[in-house]
């Protein structure tokens, strides 16, 4: 749909959508309970996306292209240095995560439609290679020792998302997680602490 209406329906789906995934996962947003959130008919849903999976997908791109425009402006405000970039990159995206828990575990790791997790897949292809180009200005400027940057950032990308969906997703502390995401990370690209 093109019209005006229309956008505006296939956008209130989406928001619906998308605060449904955040209060209880991709398991309690049904189809059903989507249209209801956005005050439409569950067959208006299919006039919109062609399927569940393609409405799942549009909202997990637009969430994760919003985590990946704030790890980028967070690595802009950062400070003087190559590794301040790159922690600030990682910090965001854990202080992100941890204010919204639901949908990060949504987001990294809660079983989805395979068409999900493959964008999902990507999409750690996408934050890796943020963090492999501050890895690398960081090695440039002789910050850090030279390393495999490729495996280092995805070890970067997937240690931090399993910290913040697994054991530590239920540590009250917030910032005390924080703070053991920048060690980790400062002693993962051998910067100093």
């Amino acid at each position: 749909m093109t019209t005006v209406a229309g956008l505006a329906t296939r956008e209130r789906l989406l928001a619906a959508a998308r605060d449904l995934i955040e209060e209880g996962g991709y398991g309690s947003a049904s189809v059903a309970a989507i249209a209801e959130r956005a005050g439409v008919a569950s067959g208006t849903v299919y006039r919109h996306f062609a399927s569940k999976a393609e409405l799942f997908l549009d909202v997990f791109r637009a969430v994760c292209t919003g985590e990946e425009r704030a790890m980028r402006a967070a690595a802009d405000e950062a400070g003087p240095g190559a590794v301040d970039r790159l922690e600030a990159v990682l910090t965001t995206f854990a202080r992100r995560a941890l204010q919204n828990r639901r949908l990060a575990w949504a987001l990294l790791a809660e079983p989805v439609d395979p068409l999900v997790d493959a964008e999902r897949l990507a999409y750690r292809e996408r934050y890796a290679s943020l963090v492999a180009a501050e890895l690398r200005a960081a090695i440039a400027v002789e910050e850090v020792p030279d390393q495999d940057v490729a495996f280092t950032s995805a070890a970067l990308v997937g240690g931090c998302g399993e910290a913040l969906v697994g054991p530590l997703s239920s540590v009250d502390g917030s910032e005390q997680v924080v703070a053991s995401i920048q060690t980790f990370v400062r002693r993962a690209i051998g910067a100093s602490i």
